[in-house]
């Protein structure tokens, strides 16, 4: 079941067009992945379906809904998540804290609030760090503190906007794991990563933009021996013979 539906979707800002046309869908208990290189309107197309920018032309539909112009907060009420590339936290508020402030998006209760934060802390690894201070986090546990505050919303859809940028090797295998197991639990899932090797492992569907239109689309193994993909963004090392 097709869970996000973008047709022809097209954004401008003045005379330039970021996006240009673009049709995508994500399926419900997948992982989607957006690649392209930087700048080809990758984020764009996030704050479109965020409602954060408002489609210059086109249709987005979610969970089967058109959702055009509708306010980010009105979004995450009906079940649509988002992360940030560059992560900003309550930085002098806990963990705990933090992660309870996604919570009230669907309770008013301070104890519902509470325990699904927790329960969230507990799949991110992040229950034994609850009572630090947000700004004393580590680069890799502020990505999952982000991850975590989205889950805390309880979405039908969540993107993921480059969570592995600034971590480490290791850090990016954790990272996926856990992305791994959210998709396992049944979360859908639409994510936009320059790692390769991990967006590559993650996805089960790829689309690929450059100059805000879309240039090939598959799976990840059709996408990495498309010559288009190879010569606009991936590299000769990314071609599957």
């Amino acid at each position: 079941m097709t869970i996000l539906d973008l047709k022809r979707l097209v954004k401008d800002f003045g005379g330039l067009r970021a996006v240009d046309g673009l049709n995508l869908s994500v399926q419900e208990g997948k992982i989607l992945g957006l690649i392209g290189p930087n700048g080809a309107g990758k984020s764009t197309v996030f704050n479109c379906i965020a409602g954060v920018y408002p489609p210059t032309e086109g249709e987005i539909y979610f969970d089967g809904t058109k959702i055009n112009n509708v306010k980010p907060w009105n979004l995450c009420k009906q079940g649509l998540a988002r992360t940030f590339q560059i992560v900003k936290p309550f930085s002098s508020k806990t963990v705990l804290y933090n992660v309870m402030v996604g919570s009230y998006v669907t309770t008013d209760k301070r104890s519902v609030a509470e325990d699904r934060a927790l329960a969230v802390l507990e799949t991110l690894s992040l229950l034994d760090k609850k009572d630090i201070k947000a700004g004393n986090l580590t680069i890799a546990d502020r990505k999952r503190l982000e991850i975590a505050r989205a889950l805390a919303t309880e979405p039908k859809l969540l993107l993921l906007d480059e969570v592995m940028a600034g971590l480490r090797p290791t850090e990016v295998d954790e990272m996926v794991k856990i992305i791994m197991g959210l998709r396992d639990s049944g979360m859908t899932i639409f994510i936009i990563e320059h790692i390769m090797r991990a967006i590559m492992a993650l996805s089960d569907w790829i689309v690929v933009i450059h100059f805000g239109r879309k240039i090939s689309e598959g799976t990840p193994k059709d996408v990495a021996s498309d010559e288009k993909v190879i010569k606009a963004y991936l590299g000769e090392e990314y071609g599957v013979s």
